[in-house]
């Protein structure tokens, strides 16, 4: 048990964050008398808060880098207002538009690196006059006016579902055929890892708590499975999403440029003096968060059928708040991903299952507000726990566990050829 307890401690943000995620789901689940898991409504939550966790996965690498965007939203709105003028008013193919719209947005994401990283203006202050600028041009591409008559195959990508395969089962048989996948996936990659930390001679989970892990992990994503496909199966831009996760996660956890922000937001000057470009660095964590913003946008007018001057408002708040509840450090130099994902998921399910309780508007932004407060709380509470554990007359404590960035990034040091190292 104290081996248990030791690996819990050295995961804390992680593994707090899902049992915080799991008590909220049965909390509403209760509440709402089980309409929370329908399958409709999981579907739906999928729809409805896929483009908050676009802007999840790059403002966390953002953050990482001990910086901040609060442009997102109104670069949404404004890529989504091009994309709309583009395919209706000059007939451009839905298809192309979409490409021209992503490479706007890294471009707008470039013109804040330039200013950040090479120009020394704070990101705050270059993204709050970005967020200006671009809500002002949405308003002046739509004409103050909601552009809608988009292409249906446009549409599909906030709208549209997997296309049945097989025989008829009653369900998507797509769908959980990928969730098969996904399972076996992950328990490659974790066994993989548990692989590595014992050749180091780093504490890991007896095997009986080791299994037991995975098949609650699997049962959860064959359950989450299970409820996409009674419904209408995979939402195309739940497919993006989950692309997009493991893309990100894979570079932030198995490249240099990710091992690069992490070492930037964790020490900038050590990070410099070690050979880091730091410049260029920031440069294209800016340029990325442009590109999903982008993105995030196109998914927001496929969703809604029509450009809103409205659209991507608070985008930027949920993004951050995502952010900060699932791990990530307001200094810099900590956060993941994935944990950027479930502190978006907290917000959706919260927002889904207060509105399902008919809580009113007013009280959900305040609920958001305080939850956001203890998230961030939670993180300055942890880091004074850490160094009061090893402040002078502190009780000597067993060296913790590894985080499991580091036991992955040692797993892929030990496959690279020597010379790469």
């Amino acid at each position: 048990m104290s081996n248990v307890a030791s690996i819990l401690r050295g995961n804390i943000r992680q593994y707090g964050m899902i049992i915080a995620l799991a008590a909220i789901v049965i909390l509403f689940q209760i509440t709402t008398n089980g309409v929370l898991l329908k399958p409709i409504n999981v579907s739906n939550l999928v729809v409805q808060n896929a483009q908050i966790l676009i802007l999840a996965i790059g403002m966390v690498i953002v953050i990482v880098a001990r910086h901040i965007d609060l442009s997102v939203g109104s670069v949404a709105a404004f890529v989504g207002a091009v994309g709309a003028i583009l395919m209706t008013k000059h007939d451009v193919p839905w298809f192309l538009a979409v490409v021209l719209c992503l490479a706007l947005g890294a471009l707008i994401g470039a013109w804040h690196g330039f200013w950040v990283a090479y120009v020394g203006i704070p990101a705050f202050i270059v993204t709050l006059s970005s967020m200006l600028l671009f809500r002002g041009l949405t308003l002046v591409v739509l004409e103050g006016a909601t552009v809608g008559g988009l292409p249906d195959g446009f549409k599909k990508i906030g709208n549209g579902f997997l296309p049945e395969v097989g025989p008829d089962t009653d369900l998507h048989n797509l769908t959980l055929i990928l969730g098969v996948a996904v399972v076996a996936l992950l328990i490659f990659f974790d066994f993989r890892k548990r692989q590595a930390s014992k050749r180091y001679n780093f504490e890991v989970l007896p095997f009986p708590m080791f299994a037991l892990k995975q098949i609650v992990l699997g049962i959860v994503i064959m359950e989450f499975s299970y409820l996409l496909a009674d419904a209408r199966g995979l939402p195309i831009v739940g497919l993006i999403l989950f692309a997009l996760i493991g893309m990100y996660t894979f570079i932030m956890s198995r490249t240099v440029f990710g091992r690069h922000v992490y070492a930037i937001g964790g020490n900038v000057d050590a990070a410099t003096m070690s050979g880091v470009n730091t410049r260029r660095v920031d440069f294209l964590v800016m340029t990325n968060m442009g590109f999903l913003a982008g993105l995030a946008g196109l998914v927001t007018t496929a969703r809604l059928t029509a450009a809103n001057p409205k659209a991507g408002v608070n985008f930027e708040l949920d993004a951050i708040a995502a952010s900060f509840i699932g791990g990530a450090a307001v200094t810099g130099g900590v956060g993941t991903v994935i944990g950027a994902i479930i502190g978006g998921l907290v917000m959706g399910v919260l927002n889904n299952g207060m509105s399902l309780n008919s809580i009113g508007i007013d009280w959900q932004q305040a609920i958001k507000g305080l939850v956001l407060l203890l998230a961030v709380a939670f993180d300055v509470w942890n880091k004074k726990r850490t160094a009061g554990t090893g402040g002078a007359g502190a009780e000597a404590e067993p060296t913790p566990p590894p985080p499991d960035e580091l036991v992955e990034e040692i797993a892929h040091l030990e496959a690279e050829p020597p010379g790469v190292r």
